[in-house]
């Protein structure tokens, strides 16, 4: 792309006017794959806002699409336009978290980029929030006066409204809306209780909620819902699983770290299909190699339980890659393979770990289900351990 010399003059000219004009309110919208929507949401942004010194920062989970590559042009000519690319890193609320700390503005709203959420709504949020009335103001999508219809997801309304009810449960605050993705507050709200916010799931004002011990005092704007734009949603199929995991996160994640909660609940799980894979291997696939006398017993035995212990791992590498590491999820035949492998040499090392730990507790005359159960402790956190740092991290 070119820049001519009237471009960078007007730059200048905007820069000045934005630097002598305080700034009011940061705008984050996490994106992903939302390259067609970035212009048009800062047209709307700059039609609704006007006479309000605003930004808006997009937080890419490194899109494909090259989003971050077109917020970017954008703010060439344009200052206000921020963007924060993230590399190794997935996820609504984190992205939302990370976005809201980078802005110095004294009020922060966030939003989605795909034009479900209506803009014509900040200055009205901010009125409220600035005015010391409210602490935090929200958009809900089934306050009186809101509309639905146009999301066109039926399905979507009625686990959200399910959703809403437990959510309401666990953060003390009753809201028609506790799941939204649309709301405002003070930065310095957000600050104090920023390290105490699990950034786990998707729903960020969720977490607020149930993180901040003093009660705030809610703003509730009605919302019409629109239909998405352009792009494909930042909820996949793990959408109902994250919710559940931010519930998990906010009651016990301080006691069990959470993602080492759901590694442990996939590897009882992986043994539920080993002892299942073994018993078809058994009696339904090798049964009639060994009434016929193929093979000995013992040996009919070890290859059936190498093969359902290799089921088994890939079940739990499948099920981690997709849900317990959901925001490093490894994508692509190379990766996956490679991933699958690692996990493998893992899980042999964990296993090692626990065997060798049990016999040296029994040996010291520790009673075998205490020598046990802590082997297999010590296995299930070195599997942790090694796989969070070799398989989905880095070396």
């Amino acid at each position: 792309m070119n820049i001519t010399s009237s471009d960078l003059t007007e730059t200048a000219h905007t820069a000045f006017d934005v630097a002598v004009q305080p700034l009011e309110l940061a705008i984050v919208l996490p994106t992903y794959n939302e390259r067609k929507n970035i212009a048009t949401m800062i047209e709307r942004l700059d039609k609704a806002l006007s006479g309000i010194a605003w930004e808006a920062v997009f937080v890419d989970d490194n899109s494909p699409d090259g989003t971050a590559d077109e917020a970017r042009r954008l703010s060439l000519t344009d200052p206000r336009v921020r963007c924060l690319q993230r590399i190794g890193r997935r996820g609504l609320a984190s992205a939302a978290i990370e976005g809201m700390c980078s802005t110095a503005a004294p009020v922060v709203a966030v939003m989605d980029a795909d034009h479900q959420h209506d803009p014509a709504l900040l200055p009205g949020m901010l009125q409220a929030v600035t005015s010391g009335e409210y602490d935090l103001a929200y958009a809900s999508r089934f306050a009186e006066g809101a509309s639905i219809e146009a999301w066109g997801r039926p399905d979507r309304v009625k686990a959200s409204g399910l959703a809403n009810k437990i959510a309401n449960k666990v953060t003390g605050v009753e809201l028609s809306d506790p799941m939204s993705g649309f709301f405002m507050l003070r930065t310095e709200t957000l600050r104090a209780d920023a390290h105490r916010l699990s950034g786990v799931g998707f729903k960020i004002l969720l977490d607020i909620l149930a993180t901040v011990d003093r009660p705030l005092r809610v703003k509730e704007f009605p919302l019409h819902f629109a239909a998405r734009a352009e792009g494909e949603s930042k909820l996949d199929q793990t959408v109902v699983f994250e919710f559940l995991v931010g519930l998990y996160d906010k009651w016990l994640g301080r006691i069990i770290p959470t993602r080492f909660a759901l590694f442990g609940t996939v590897g009882a799980m992986g043994v539920l299909v080993q002892l299942a894979a073994l018993w078809v291997l058994l009696h339904l696939i090798f049964a009639e190699r060994f009434v016929y006398g193929n093979w000995s017993e013992s040996a009919t035995f070890n290859i059936a339980n190498t093969l359902a212990a290799i089921i088994a791992m890939t079940f739990n590498f499948v099920l981690n890659n997709e849900l317990t590491y959901s925001d490093k999820r490894l994508r692509g035949f190379g990766p996956l393979m490679r991933g699958w492998a690692q996990f493998g040499v893992t899980c042999s090392l964990g296993l090692l770990t626990n065997v060798g730990s049990a016999a040296v507790l029994k040996t010291i005359g520790i009673h075998d289900v205490v020598a046990v159960v802590t082997g297999i402790i010590l296995g299930s956190v070195w599997n942790f351990a090694l796989s969070s740092k070799f398989v989905w991290g880095k070396y």
